[in-house]
């Protein structure tokens, strides 16, 4: 119900705001643009840090014998404007060591201050301010939102920058760059909420007013060094905001110092101060405000403001379209779960389950039954329930998928008052040892309740399959006399956004080696890499195959394992050289080679070598690279991988090349490689390397046990230290 309600007030906020901050945030782009350009004059003068009013201004003075006032921007640029020697008007930007001119003022063009009015009124003056002002501070409320979202699905503000699971690449860049501007995006919002408000005259208004008691000052004084006056002494350029000077040799002409925190007027012949207001804490804090919200006093920042801004309007497209793809498939009640005579609970972690629950539950509600539909982790107690019916996907090695990880604590927490018929339906795949293993667990703890009454046995479906979906469809009606479709079509989602590729190459298979390598051309404006995935459909139906690829010139490179009855890899065996087919490849940036490693490890066993294949053969740089493999046997396809090895070995592209053998004589897993170089994979973690591993979860399990060990051994620190740091990558299956 929490993650309901703030991603409700989220989407609820977006909505309501988009089209100004798209506004906004397109017109800030510019603006932030521009803030940098206005730095790239050289008008600041190296030393300017350094420079008081005590060294300049005597140099001015002499240089420039009559001056109005000398004004410093926020990129400090030093502008004077009075008469020079020979009586000519001077207004110019100057260096204030040595009085020399450097450039005429730079006037903004009619563009931007077009695009200025535009982005803080919108052409509509005091209702534009207004407008504006309001989606700031919904802006405000948009990101402490996500924030919150972010912190739910992260399960903790602690784990607030672990790894995010990456369904689909709007979803996961809104959360990884959300994570990353979150503070520039807030200060923004707060700022511009600020200067909206003080623009308006909600905080106290400040007037200086000096109150100087011109009795004192002497009708005859006598000029003093102006070098000598103390004030100026201690007064450095970055401090000040103008210099407004005496027009006359006159005791009650003054010099007004405007500084950045206080207005001070001081006695122009003897350097005594007359009088000094300091501003009030909201002057400073609107000051600050625009500082911040412009990025004019510093360019690096003002870079920041304009990846910020362009990542709003990311943030609004990547946004609407989570929101469109969670609704194509979106959980809708008509019947509170109190009043529900069925209740479907669903476990996914990225949506499909809920297609199949759906149908179900929109099934129901056709045939005037109430029934509700809701995530496992909003389990309750149902008053007027006759039949939970549970349809839940597997994560990782038998978990519980992400909105499903409360299940067991609220299932103690809440019994149900009446008995209640107990249906399970499992999703998975038959690949993993652990079919639909968090199905089963949940069938377990319901039948341990006392008030559950077994209805159905658990039913497992094996790949998203409509078919077997609907042969439990069919037994559940016939059981409850309730209609429901059990043509398979119904159930299907079918893939979309597929392209043409072409086989180009396939090693065949024999008696010893079930192991082949096939070729595939993309078109010319596919962009993939090596750790990418290709995803198949065999069967032309919901089924998905996928496989790490290879980039081998320019081409996919899979390797491939034959099994007998296999759905995916029997139907790339039976393509020969020029067919196409139809597929898509799934970006996989989390196990993309790493650009910037002082070195890499690969591990892999079996048919898990074929990216880092690919890799080691992109590895252009040279990168210090080990490739650690483990297979049952000696092969054909071994003594490839052997050749391959060598040749890139040569071509300084592979530093090293290890090989275990399971079954024969020499028995030798992989695990044993890493144990026997544990002080060198420990040192190579230690340096900032790199370990990645592809291949079998049990594989990952037995690799990410031993590689523990030796890090808690030998550098006295967890493996799951180096994977937050993102040193350990992983792509098993």
């Amino acid at each position: 119900m929490t993650l309901s309600v703030w991603r409700y007030a989220h989407l609820a906020l977006a909505v309501f705001s988009f089209l100004f901050l798209a506004l906004a945030s397109t017109t800030g782009t510019i603006l932030a643009i521009d803030a940098i350009n206005q730095k790239i004059p050289p008008y600041r003068v190296h030393n300017f840090d350094d420079i008081t009013l005590a060294q300049t201004l005597p140099v001015l003075r002499k240089q420039y014998p009559e001056i109005t006032e000398i004004s410093i921007d926020q990129n400090q640029f030093v502008t004077l404007q009075g008469l020079d020697n020979d009586g000519n008007d001077v207004n110019a930007y100057i260096d204030p060591a040595t009085g020399k001119i450097l450039g005429e003022p730079i006037k903004k063009s009619e563009f931007i201050q077009w695009i200025t009015s535009l982005h803080r009124s919108l052409f509509l003056h005091e209702t534009g301010r207004i407008i504006i002002g309001i989606n700031s501070f919904l802006l405000i409320l948009i990101a402490l939102s996500g924030m919150a979202l972010v912190i739910q699905r992260q399960r903790g503000l602690k784990r607030f920058f672990s790894k995010v699971i990456k369904d689909y690449f709007a979803q996961y860049y809104h959360v990884v760059a959300g994570r990353i501007l979150l503070i520039p995006i807030l200060i923004i919002a707060v700022s511009g909420t600020y200067l909206s408000l003080e623009r308006f005259k909600l905080f106290p208004e400040h007037k200086v007013n000096h109150k100087i008691n011109t009795e004192n000052l002497e009708n005859s004084p006598v000029q003093k060094d102006i070098a000598g006056f103390s004030i100026f002494q201690k007064t450095f350029l970055t401090d000040v905001e103008k210099i407004e000077f005496p027009f006359a040799d006159d005791p009650e002409e003054y010099y007004t110092l405007k500084l950045k925190e206080r207005e001070i007027v001081v006695n122009q012949f003897n350097g005594e101060i007359l009088s000094e207001v300091k501003h009030p804490s909201t002057l400073l804090l609107a000051n600050l405000s625009l500082d911040l919200h412009t990025g004019r006093t510093n360019i690096l920042w003002a870079i920041i403001l304009a990846i910020a801004s362009v990542n709003i309007l990311y943030f609004i497209y990547s946004g609407f379209k989570m929101t469109l793809k969670r609704r194509a498939v979106k959980l809708k009640n008509r019947h509170k779960a109190i009043h529900s005579k069925y209740i479907l609970l669903v476990g996914s972690e990225n949506g499909s389950t809920l297609g199949f629950a759906n149908a179900i539950h929109k099934q129901l509600l056709s045939n005037n039954e109430t029934s509700h539909i809701t995530q496992l982790n909003e389990y309750n107690i149902y008053p007027k329930a006759q039949h939970i019916i549970v349809l839940t996907s597997t994560h990782g090695l038998g978990d519980a998928p992400s909105n499903a990880t409360k299940f067991a604590a609220l299932l103690a927490k809440y019994p149900q008052e009446q008995t209640v018929n107990i249906s399970v339906v499992g999703f998975g795949s038959q690949a993993y040892a652990d079919f639909c293993g968090y199905a089963k667990e949940v069938e377990r703890l319901l039948i341990a309740q006392p008030w559950a009454k077994h209805f159905l046995n658990l039913h497992t479906v094996d790949d998203k399959s409509a078919t077997q979906f609907a042969d439990w469809a069919k037994k559940w009606g016939e059981r409850t006399q309730i209609s429901l479709a059990t043509t398979p079509a119904l159930y299907k989602e079918k893939p979309a956004d597929l392209e043409k590729i072409m086989v180009l190459d396939k090693t065949l298979v024999n008696a010893t080696d079930q192991t082949f390598t096939i070729t595939i051309r993309t078109g010319a404006r596919t962009k993939f890499t090596s750790g990418d995935l290709l995803a198949i459909y065999p069967a032309n139906d919901n089924r998905e195959r996928l496989y790490s690829i290879g980039k081998v010139n320019g081409n996919i490179q899979l390797v491939v394992k034959l099994y007998e009855g296999g759905l995916g890899s029997g139907y790339l065996y039976n393509l020969t050289a020029g067919l196409t087919i139809k597929a898509r490849i799934i970006r996989n940036k989390a196990f993309h080679f790493p650009k910037k490693a002082s070195a890499v490890i690969m591990i892999a066993n079996g048919t898990g070598v074929a990216p880092f294949l690919g890799m080691i053969a992109q590895n252009s740089k040279k990168t210090e690279t080990h490739l650690y493999c483990g297979f049952r046997r000696e092969t054909e396809t071994t003594l490839h991988h052997r050749e391959f090895a060598a040749q890139q070995t040569q071509k300084k592209q592979l530093e090293s090349f290890h090989i275990a053998f399971s079954r024969e004589a020499n028995l030798c897993y992989v695990m044993d490689l890493i144990y026997n170089d544990a002080a060198f994979f420990a040192a190579i973690l230690k340096k900032g390397g790199v370990i990645m591993i592809c291949g079998s979860l049990v594989m990952q399990q037995d690799v990410e046990i031993t590689l523990d060990t030796i890090c808690q051994e030998q550098n006295n620190k967890s493996l799951s230290y180096y994977k937050d740091n993102g040193q350990v990558l992983t792509d098993c299956y």
